[in-house]
């Protein structure tokens, strides 16, 4: 089953997720459309009140995204696991991914553990590698370190899905020994992983600069036809400055920029989610069969752990609480 196949197969849980993020989108815009026009109306404050449905809009989204769609990544990464690994995909997707996640993990909260402290290690081995850079010192060290930390929270975003696709893989295993396992893979196989990432980079640059352009200009046309909002917005922006003494930037306080920018962070907005429901999985796909390839040949020991510990703190907990 080639790389395209799985992705095919599995992309049912991408439309599902896409579905929950666009609602996720509109709630977000209404609270915050609601909070200005509300405040606006009363206290003829509309900042304060687009600032409290955001916040308001925030939380609701927290729960939203991580009790519900977070579910169908999860099982996606668990059928991609199956797909690469056995050649093989059941008919109903769906189903069968919701139950290995329900079976694996039993409850939700018990997969945000897990994968909270999967991040939790590779972020430690990242700013550890991070700090290479910083050892050439001065300024280019500086520099160095923060490219190099840059590229690696990306890297580290795959990593984490391929290391919980092993601990789907792994499933005679405890999460937290295959965790452990998962995490010496990459620290044992990193320049066969790292193979993948010129790939990411270019699939993300290329989707941002379509994606982010086209919705860019959908969006800079339907604002522009709402000038006497964003000249309100603009006045609380500069009305906010002045009142607490503080220097607002100038894009901020000019209608016109202020559509501008809106339309931007808006492109920004709509890629991020496209890119990761569409583009993503696909690439996901060919990373996690080379990392599902690399540990399935060399499966990694509990002796082989402690080359981790001292690199990771969290690495270390784990790995002492297997014994």
């Amino acid at each position: 089953m080639d790389n395209m196949t799985v992705y095919k197969k599995t992309l049912g849980f991408s439309l599902r997720r896409f579905g929950w993020d666009i609602l996720s989108v509109l709630i977000l815009g209404a609270c915050c459309l609601g909070g200005f026009m509300i405040a606006d109306k009363v206290t003829d404050k509309g900042l304060i009140g687009l600032v409290i449905g955001l916040v308001i809009g925030i939380i609701a989204l927290a729960i939203l995204l991580r009790w519900i769609s977070y579910r169908y990544k999860a099982g996606q990464i668990a059928m991609m696991t199956r797909g690469v690994t056995e050649g093989t995909l059941p008919d109903d997707v769906i189903g069968e991914g919701k139950k290995i996640v329900q079976e694996r993990f039993k409850t939700v909260a018990t997969l945000f553990a897990v994968t909270g402290v999967i991040k939790g290690i590779f972020h430690e081995i990242g700013r550890g590698i991070t700090k290479v850079g910083e050892t050439i010192g001065g300024d280019t060290g500086s520099t160095v370190g923060s490219a190099i930390s840059a590229v690696i929270d990306v890297i580290v975003a795959y990593l984490c899905d391929c290391c919980l696709g092993w601990v789907f893989y792994r499933k005679d295993e405890k999460p937290a020994k295959a965790t452990c396992e998962g995490a010496v893979l990459f620290f044992r196989h990193w320049k066969t992983l790292a193979k993948n990432m010129a790939r990411v980079f270019v699939f993300a640059l290329v989707s941002l600069i379509l994606i982010g352009g086209v919705f860019f200009g959908i969006a800079f046309l339907i604002f522009s036809r709402f000038p006497a909002f964003f000249e309100t917005l603009a006045k609380e922006f500069a009305e906010a400055g002045a009142r607490n003494d503080t220097q607002v930037a100038e894009f901020l306080k000019d209608p016109k920029m202020l559509v501008i920018a809106a339309a931007a962070l808006t492109g920004v907005i709509i890629w991020a989610i496209l890119h990761a429901v569409f583009i993503r999985p696909f690439v996901l796909v060919g990373v996690l069969r080379n990392y599902m390839t690399s540990g399935i040949s060399d499966i990694p020991e509990e002796s082989s752990f402690a080359a981790l510990d001292g690199k990771s703190k969290k690495f270390k907990k784990l790995h002492a609480e297997l014994a």
